[in-house]
């Protein structure tokens, strides 16, 4: 009863605080010039990252105590500087409940385990159970779109897309993906590692969502854009001189150290709006080619594998609507060939 009361608060509004954010409403290059400071000195004296920097000067919202020090720091009113929005109160989201409810679960089996309490309380609770959200995948004319815009962006970006396209591929793995993990006589990618951040400690590598390691076949054309990227790379190296961090990271900024996951679906969000395409997010790459592997006949099993999903399960549950669809393919081509006479006679 205790743990059901508590869910049920969790998700009553007020169950979740969103800090309040600012947008900059004047151009910074100015300000910066006028206190005679470059975007590496700002973020230094206010104590954060040059994305969040880069953010100000694009006009994005930053979390309003790094507005105010950057007020501070260019000399001039928060007023007179930033719009803020005010204060959030919203409900945890199911899944965020489910993830207390699991956490809590796992102390009591110890619990129990070590005869402290005499049974599991959590196995007799009943949290709202988690809404799959339908997958959402690129239409074939909205590649064809997306692919024709890319040819006017820049060489990284076409790689990084092809390889969200191809692989399926999460976001953090593809900005993860290292050049030793490339096998170019056997076209294959290894994906063991993902790149992550935090507002704490920034960007790091870990395993993969699952842990799992796994080996994606890749056909000509990625190789062949992996071949010419790699040329691009390696001039950029011998311009930036001493300036270049070496790393083995195939996607990097300028300056050769690795890009940020966020970065990626902030780019999208740009280059949507610069081609006047509909909002891209990275992660319809990876259901589109999911959709379209499985529309095209091939077995769950090596889609999950491809997918690095832990269970054949959690595929299926994903991807339902485009298996249904799949079963009613296979049940009108059974229909042809023993019903409708559509199949070709061979000679004995």
């Amino acid at each position: 009863m205790h743990l059901n009361n508590f869910y049920d608060q969790l998700m009553r509004p007020g169950g979740r605080k969103i800090k309040a954010k600012a947008v900059l409403v004047k151009e910074l290059e100015p300000l910066l010039k006028e206190r005679q400071l470059s975007r590496a000195k700002l973020a230094q004296q206010i104590g954060v990252g040059a994305t969040t920097v880069t953010a100000l000067c694009k006009h994005r919202p930053v979390y309003r105590e790094t507005a105010e020090k950057a007020a501070q720091v260019l000399g001039k009113r928060y007023s007179d500087l930033f719009r803020s929005t005010k204060d959030e109160s919203k409900p945890l989201s199911n899944k965020t409940v489910l993830e207390y409810h699991r956490l809590i679960g796992g102390v009591l089996a110890i619990a129990e385990k070590e005869m402290i309490v005499p049974y599991n309380a959590a196995r007799k609770a009943s949290p709202t159970k988690s809404r799959q959200k339908p997958a959402n995948y690129f239409q074939p004319t909205q590649i064809c779109d997306i692919l024709a815009a890319l040819e006017s962006e820049p060489l990284m970006w076409q790689l990084l897309t092809h390889m969200l396209m191809i692989t399926g591929a999460r976001r953090g793995e593809v900005a993860g993906m290292k050049w030793s993990k490339f096998d170019f006589d056997r076209h294959a990618v290894k994906v063991d590692s993902a790149l992550l951040q935090s507002g704490t400690i920034g960007v790091y590598e870990s395993t993969t969502k699952t842990g799992n390691v796994r080996y994606i076949p890749l056909p000509q054309e990625t190789i062949d854009l992996l071949n010419r990227y790699r040329i691009y790379q390696n001039e950029l190296r011998l311009n930036m001189g001493d300036r270049w961090t070496e790393s083995d990271f195939v996607f990097t900024r300028e300056d050769g150290n690795p890009i940020r996951p966020d970065c990626i679906t902030q780019w999208y969000a740009d280059f949507s709006r610069r081609h006047d395409l509909p909002h891209i997010n990275p992660h319809a790459f990876r259901h589109t080619a999911a959709s379209v592997l499985i529309s095209h006949g091939s077995d769950i099993v090596t889609v999950s594998k491809m997918l690095g999903h832990a269970k054949v399960s959690t595929t299926e549950d994903i991807y339902s609507h485009v298996i249904e669809e799949s079963k009613h393919l296979a049940s009108n081509l059974l229909a042809e060939v023993y019903f409708r006479g559509k199949v070709e006679k061979h000679d004995n």
